[in-house]
């Protein structure tokens, strides 16, 4: 029976680190970038966008087409890095250990 009360410590640490790491997560920011830095989009840890940047070389209406595909690349490239730096914190938190399959993180 010790062994479950030591188990049920763990967890409740862990659920800790959780909260703790997804309250980071809403605080930093990663900027994808497009276009060889034509356009910049900035994503928060919970892939809530906060800001935008276009050179104004694209805002001719002849290349709406061009500022759209990159506007969705500069965001996939943000959404990739959250991810990505997410995955990380995760790792560290979990000590390595994979999570169950079907979750994801962030929640």
């Amino acid at each position: 029976m010790k062994n479950i009360g030591q188990l049920m410590k763990q967890a409740q640490a862990m659920q800790e680190k959780m909260a703790e790491m997804q309250a980071q997560l809403e605080t930093m920011e990663m900027t994808g970038v497009a276009g060889a830095g034509l356009v910049e989009l900035t994503l928060n840890g919970k892939n809530d966008m906060k800001k935008i940047k276009i050179d104004k070389s694209l805002l001719d209406p002849a290349e709406a087409e061009v500022l759209e595909d990159l506007i969705v690349a500069a965001f996939a490239d943000a959404r990739r890095k959250v991810s990505e730096y997410a995955e990380e914190e995760m790792q560290k938190l979990t000590g390595g250990l994979a999570l169950p399959g079907g979750l994801k993180f962030p929640f």
